[in-house]
């Protein structure tokens, strides 16, 4: 009889960047919320783009597609601009997760939410109904995912554990604060 393999935990890769790491599998919800303004002005652009360079072609060179025709097409030139315009929002906002741009309003968001849970005793990243196998399956799936998101996109909509950072600082600035809030009752 042999013995079954044992599993080993192995720690997920984290990439070099100039920017620190927030979240290397960020949940869906998390990246809509922290999205800039300017990703939304980026994605709109870009969504209304391709209809729009479509309009102006058949303004200026007619295509002559008949009754309805044209319709059909800016109504699929509008769904892949909807499409394209969402998948830029998107990247442009996970990027700041990964560290690939410039992302100190989001440490600072990410900060500030991770220590609110943890001093209200409540998980990190949520509570999931997967085990935690099936959880590892999801963030080995998603994991920079959005790296790839041009050829196929993929999100992250799984809680789970393993998102690459160290949560000791999170735990570590809530006593901070736990402490300061103690000390300033403590001498008022």
């Amino acid at each position: 009889m042999s013995n079954p393999p044992s599993q080993t935990y192995l720690p997920s890769k984290t990439v070099q960047t100039d920017y620190p790491l927030i979240d290397n599998d960020p949940h869906f919800k998390r990246v809509l919320r922290y999205a800039r303004p300017s990703d939304y002005a980026h994605g709109v652009v870009a969504a209304a783009a391709g209809p729009g360079m479509l309009l102006a072609m058949e303004k200026f060179a007619p295509s002559h597609v008949g009754k309805g025709g044209f319709a059909r097409a800016m109504r699929l030139g509008g769904f892949i601009g909807l499409c394209g315009g969402f998948i830029y929002f998107y990247q442009r906002s996970i990027l700041r997760f990964y560290g690939m741009s410039e992302n100190a309003r989001e440490v600072q968001m990410d900060m500030r939410e991770m220590v609110s849970k943890v001093k209200a005793g409540q998980p990190l990243y949520g509570e999931s109904q997967l085990t935690p196998a099936m959880q590892g399956v999801a963030a080995r799936q998603s994991r920079y995912s959005a790296l790839f998101m041009g050829v196929l996109p993929w999100f992250n909509f799984v809680n789970h554990n393993q998102h690459g950072v160290d949560t000791a600082k999170y735990y570590q600035q809530a006593e901070r604060e736990l402490e300061a809030e103690r000390l300033s009752k403590g001498t008022a």
